[in-house]
């Protein structure tokens, strides 16, 4: 399995949230994930801002609607006191108060936490590696100007040739048309393919259309 960071370190995670039942189901939904080491716990704000001095992890999966000191609050002053720790939040919420503010304070990330296993990963390792991720969900709640301005980096994670790729997907082009276009050929075009699907959690053409128009290309 490809790990997250380029020198092929696990990642220190960090999960908060007050509620045990869903701190057991990310658990559970990392425990076969080679690239990731959930170091510390915690069920408040004030905890995630202790955790995050203490341990120093790479990132923290953060909610917003917390006791003692919510979830907004908490990433300010983590960004505060260790910026280069990433933060990732899982809300119920995805109105575009909390996604702007959440941006404006510098998260690097936004989904919702009824998502897939496979996005929660898609999410971590895009945030992992520098990206800016929001959820189709969390994206759709801004206007589509808003989102260009405040998280041009929304890409998925996805490489200039990945974006070249879904580009073409979205204007109907067969896998050999691509190759031709891009000069390259259609097994690598099958392989950029499979590698967007991975990160967007895009299915058929359909789907990825959707998401390259969201992305703007």
């Amino acid at each position: 399995m490809r790990s997250a960071r380029s020198d092929g370190t696990r990642i220190r995670l960090v999960i908060v949230d007050d509620h045990d039942l869903l701190r057991e189901g990310i658990r559970s939904r990392l425990a076969d994930e080679d690239f990731v080491d959930i170091v510390g716990e915690g069920s408040n704000g004030r905890q995630a801002v202790e955790l995050c001095r203490s341990l120093e992890p790479d990132m923290v999966l953060l909610d917003i609607s917390m006791p003692e000191m919510n979830g907004l609050e908490a990433a300010k002053k983590i960004k505060q006191s260790r910026p280069e720790t990433k933060i990732l939040f899982l809300s119920i919420y995805d109105n575009e108060e909390y996604v702007q503010e959440a941006l404006r304070i510098g998260a690097n990330g936004f989904v919702l936490k009824d998502v897939s296993k496979d996005e929660m990963i898609n999410a971590i390792r895009s945030v992992a590696q520098g990206a800016t991720y929001l959820g189709p969900q969390a994206a759709a709640s801004l206007a589509g100007r808003t989102v260009d301005k405040l998280v041009p980096a929304n890409d998925y994670g996805l490489t200039d040739r990945e974006k070249q790729v879904l580009a073409a997907v979205s204007k109907g082009m067969t896998n050999r048309q691509i190759a031709e276009q891009l000069h390259i050929s259609v097994r690598t075009v099958e392989s950029h393919r499979l590698s967007i699907r991975e990160k967007t959690g895009g299915g058929n053409a359909v789907a990825l259309s959707k998401i390259a128009n969201r992305l703007g290309l």
